[in-house]
Parts: C-alpha cells; sequence; structure tokens
C-alpha cells in the first residue's frame, strides 16, 4: 500500500487552475526565441541542481553550478561536492532527454540508472541498487530518529506498486498533483542507502517533464526546496508520522507543493520579464561601444552576479574560440564594464559599477512576488 491522493477540494483546485495559468503565461513569453532564452534556461537548470544539492549539504555557488555543467572547473566547490553535482546534472540533463520519449514508461531500471548516475561518485552508497538493510532518518544536531523506512524484504513490492502508479494511464490526478505523489511515495519509501531526497525529486521533475507541463526546465521545484528546506522536513516529518504509516494524510504535502509551484512560477516569470528589460538595454549599450554581439552572454551572467569565466563564456556563445573570448573580455574591461579579479587559470570578472547599476535599476522597479499561503 501507498499513501493515496486525497480528493482535491476547491481550494486546491483553485491553485492548479492558478499554477497552469503562470505556465500559460511563461510559455506565451517563450514562445517566439530570443537569444537570452537559452542562457535563461541554462541558469534555471542550474538553480535546480544547485538547490536539490544543498539540501544535501553539497552547496556551491551559481556559477560554479553553471561552470560544472559546462564540464569547466569550477572556483570554490570542493570535490565531493563537484561530483555530486555533475552526478545530480547527468541525471537531470538525461531526464529533460527523455522527457518527450514516444515510450514514457516508468521501471524499477529507470530509479534505479537514475540513481546510478547520481551517486556512483560513491560505491558505498550502492549506486543504482537498493539498500539490503534498514534505514533511518537522524535528525544530526539533535541527535534523534525523526524517520524510519519501511522494513527491507517490503521494498521491492513498494517500488513495484510505484511504478505501476506512475505507468496506470486511467488516473484523473492532475499533472502535478502525480509528480508530488511520486515524490512523497518515494521519499518515504527510502529505497536507496543514500540519494533519496534527490532521487525523489529528480522523479518530480521528470512526471512533470513527461506530463507536458510547458518547459520541463522552469517547472521543477528544486530551487524552491532548497531555498525553503526546513519547511520541506517539517511538511515530510508531519505526514510521515517518523516511520512508514501509508494510511496518512497526505493533503499537507500536496498543498506544500501547489504552494510551492504558484510561487516558483511567479518568481519564474518575472525573471523572464527582467531578463528580458535586462537584455534589450544590455543591446543598447553594445552597439553604443561597438562590441560584439556574442558578448551579450557575457554581460548578461555578471549582470546578474555571476562571475564570468572564459570557459563559462565560451559555453554560453556557440563556436566560440578561448583566443576570442579572451579578447572579448578584455574589451569589456577596457570599456569599464567588467573586472577582472584573479591570475592565470583562476581569473575570472565581475561586473563593473556601471553594470551594477544597470540591474539594480531594473531590481528596484520590480513588482513583489506574491507569497501569501493560498490555503490559509
Amino acid at each position: 500500500m501507498l499513501f493515496t491522493t486525497p480528493e482535491l477540494d476547491e481550494k486546491e483546485c483553485r491553485a492548479i487552475s492558478d499554477i497552469e495559468d503562470l505556465r500559460r503565461r511563461l510559455s506565451y513569453r517563450l514562445r517566439q526565441p530570443r537569444r537570452w532564452h537559452d542562457l535563461l534556461r541554462r541558469m534555471a537548470r542550474a538553480r535546480a541542481v544547485q538547490g536539490s544539492n544543498s539540501i544535501e549539504g553539497y552547496y556551491a555557488p551559481l556559477d560554479d553550478v553553471l561552470a560544472i555543467s559546462d564540464d569547466a572547473e569550477p572556483l570554490d566547490a570542493g570535490e565531493e561536492t563537484r561530483q555530486a553535482l555533475r552526478g545530480y546534472r547527468d541525471a537531470m540533463t538525461y531526464v529533460l532527454q527523455i522527457a518527450d520519449d514516444p515510450d514514457p514508461t516508468y521501471s524499477e531500471h529507470l530509479l534505479r540508472g537514475l540513481h546510478f548516475m547520481m551517486i556512483s561518485y560513491d560505491l558505498a552508497a550502492r549506486p543504482g541498487q537498493w539498500r539490503i538493510g534498514d534505514i533511518f532518518v537522524r535528525d544530526d544536531a539533535q541527535e534523534v530518529v525523526i524517520y524510519q523506512g519501511p522494513d527491507v524484504d517490503e521494498v521491492p513490492t513498494l517500488i513495484g506498486e510505484l511504478v505501476e502508479a506512475l505507468n496506470d494511464s486511467t488516473q484523473a490526478q492532475p499533472p502535478l498533483v502525480r509528480a508530488a505523489m511520486a515524490h512523497l511515495n518515494l521519499v518515504m519509501i527510502h529505497p536507496f542507502r543514500d540519494g533519496n531526497g534527490r532521487m525523489a525529486r529528480c522523479l518530480q521533475t521528470l512526471v512533470l517533464a513527461r506530463d507536458g507541463l510547458g518547459d520541463p526546465v522552469f517547472g521543477s521545484l528544486e530551487e524552491y526546496l532548497g531555498a525553503n528546506t526546513q519547511s520541506y522536513y517539517d511538511v515530510l516529518g508531519s505526514v510521515g508520522g517518523g516511520s512508514w504509516q501509508p494510511d496518512r494524510d497526505a493533503r499537507p504535502w500536496i498543498r506544500f507543493v501547489l504552494t510551492a509551484h504558484l510561487r516558483q512560477g511567479r518568481i519564474e516569470l518575472r525573471r523572464v520579464r527582467e531578463a528580458e528589460r535586462l537584455w534589450d538595454e544590455l543591446e543598447r549599450i553594445s552597439a553604443e561601444l561597438s562590441l560584439p554581439e556574442r558578448s551579450l552572454n557575457a554581460l548578461t551572467m555578471a549582470a546578474n552576479g555571476l562571475r564570468v569565466r572564459n570557459a563559462t563564456y565560451r559555453a554560453a556563445s556557440e563556436e566560440l574560440s578561448g583566443g576570442a573570448a579572451s579578447r572579448d573580455l578584455r574589451r569589456l574591461v577596457d570599456v569599464e564594464l567588467f573586472v577582472p579579479q584573479g591570475e592565470k587559470r583562476g581569473r575570472f570578472y565581475r561586473a563593473a559599477p556601471r553594470l551594477r547599476a544597470i540591474r539594480e535599476k531594473i531590481i528596484a522597479a520590480r513588482d513583489p512576488v506574491e507569497i501569501a499561503d493560498p490555503f490559509a
């Protein structure tokens, strides 16, 4: 038996309708391809990788996550963090690749394969294999066990039920709810020795992507959950009740997820609007200073507070050689838009005051994101 989906009430249905409206508006803003859309997607994907791993204690600044995503050397992230980020990047890349698979069948092999991609750097965690013993989730700060997973002998059967539920096309649940329940059941089954939270979040993104909810990069909740980790843990703890009890009410979890989608969707919509205004302003300055058009990617990254390196600039601009990238970056220093820092392989560039002022002006004019609880 798995956790079952509660019958949705009027408030939950209204929240789903509001989320779908946000998705339509976001899709409309991205419908006409613009040069800055790809960079926006890369940053959204990096935030997802960053958010999910930060929950597990693997934190790196966004520009380091972008560097790792581009197979470049990060500036600050330690080796274990790099490996964890690369693993999640690989799993997310695979999820996005198979989102439109004509045979969208879920299977135990798919779950185990995703887990292997994430955790293969740590063979002691048994990547791609079910756990072989009981499992306990501890609160190390308080030195107490806060959750005990089901008996190890139940894991194969429970995973079979989860896969069967995911493949049941007769279910009338909204995709947002199906994805949330997949997340809840996987994390409560806790089928792996390690990486269960990352796997549950990745599975939720896969279900959303396969159900066609707009651009899957902007549909994931990893960033929100990374920024609201304690609330995330609190609701899972409340619903879980300390041990495997699938007869408990999943409604608090469903409401938490819907609230998260609303808030994250509003943030993404605001980002798209601001990215458009920023790009237009940077185009004007670029023309004024006779800068190469490709340098707009570097300017956008720096204006958003990222450290720009030769490698990450090249990754954002197709068919750009290392020498050409270096010349562009020096030119941006000469016109006082970039400030260089570091030496040789460790050199990077930050936004100079003129460039920062453009972004700050856009931020000052923004409307606040609505964070009201739709279920209050």
